[in-house]
């Protein structure tokens, strides 16, 4: 295992960190597969990736990850709380929430959390989380109180990302990526702030479907060829933990977007977008998210993009076909036809759920 800087922190992590998600008791709709792991049996693979060399182990509050939180919290104190570094979360906005919330985790946890984050921290949310007494003020009182240790923000949005990289009390980041939406990955390297960071990157799998269509290699080496200090991998079996973990790395190759549309395309027509954000639409349509649902249709999670989509893509539809400023096609580095594209999001949708409720 190889182990990289996490930012200004003075810890090293392991360039492969433990998401803990698929360690939960339960049925989570966003993974492909589920094990519903008992304590022990979770105790029993996260302790085989500490022997492998992990160190970082990433959960979140219950019940966002289920009963995750507790079982790392027990698996920490069977090996040894100062050996392992853990990061924790919450969806919690307001200061009153957060501080609440990292109480929660204490108790869950059985002890501190190194890294907490804000979780899911979103462009609508961001002022109140940035604010004087919102999120990030209380978690600076939980670190001042000694009850973590570093502050972090945990987002979707580049926007977001940037915001916190550009804050002092901000420690660490933690963002989404892979071989396909790779578009944060590229604007993080190309902008010297993120370098005063740790950064986690999630999503590398994409809820565990691109290891259909890539080679576990394929997919570590191409994000780990980017300026991250750890890749979170959710992992719910030894096999897993082991063929992602077991061989240290002394090279990173990183395959081109061409070669990733290229292999894609022997299954489906993927839409070529890479997630930058860059296409920001002055109507409140979210581009690279319809865009990524439709996708993650055809890489096999259909059930859930299809609900996703169905929420909302009539009414972006709408707005896309009335719109005259497309303002979004001339910010596409991939010089997508956004609009047409949304059309045919909707016409796929329109079909399925004709289909679904026929069946």
């Amino acid at each position: 295992m190889n182990y990289r800087r996490l930012g200004k922190t003075g810890l090293q992590v392991s360039e492969i960190g433990f998401g803990t998600i698929p360690i939960l008791s339960g049925h989570v709709p966003v993974l492909p597969e589920y094990f519903n792991l008992n304590i022990e049996e979770a105790i029993d693979i996260m302790t085989y990736a500490y022997k492998l060399g992990c160190n970082l182990y990433d959960t979140a509050i219950v019940p966002e990850y289920g009963d995750a939180e507790i079982k790392t919290g027990l698996f920490a104190s069977k090996i040894g709380r100062e050996n392992v570094i853990l990061s924790d979360k919450a969806r919690a906005f307001t200061g009153e929430e957060m501080y609440h919330a990292m109480q929660c985790s204490y108790e869950n946890l059985g002890t501190y959390a190194d890294i907490y984050f804000v979780h899911q921290a979103d462009e609508k949310n961001a002022d109140q989380i940035f604010k004087p007494y919102g999120a990030v003020h209380a978690l600076m009182e939980c670190k001042a109180e000694g009850k973590i240790r570093f502050v972090g923000i945990a987002s979707h949005y580049y926007s977001v990302l940037y915001r916190a990289a550009c804050d002092d009390r901000i420690d660490i980041l933690q963002g989404s990526g892979n071989v396909l939406e790779r578009g944060i990955l590229d604007r993080i390297e190309q902008e010297p702030i993120f370098r005063e960071k740790g950064f986690l990157l999630n999503k590398v799998y994409a809820a565990g479907m691109l290891p259909s269509f890539f080679s576990v290699e394929q997919l570590l080496e191409m994000v780990l060829s980017y300026p991250i200090s750890s890749a979170l991998l959710g992992l719910g079996t030894k096999e897993q933990v082991r063929l992602a973990m077991s061989r240290k790395r002394n090279s990173y190759q990183r395959s081109s977007f061409f070669e990733v549309m290229a292999r894609l395309e022997q299954s489906f027509v993927p839409i070529p977008c890479d997630r930058c954000q860059r296409c920001s639409c002055p109507y409140g349509v979210e581009i690279s998210i319809l865009f990524r649902q439709y996708n993650y249709y055809f890489l096999g999670k259909d059930y859930w993009a299809l609900r996703k989509l169905d929420m909302n893509i009539k009414d972006c539809a709408m707005l896309c076909k009335t719109c005259t400023d497309l303002f979004c096609i001339k910010q596409c580095p991939k010089e997508i036809k956004i609009p047409q594209e949304v059309q045919k999001i909707y016409e796929m949708v329109k079909i399925h759920i004709r289909n679904s409720k026929i069946g």
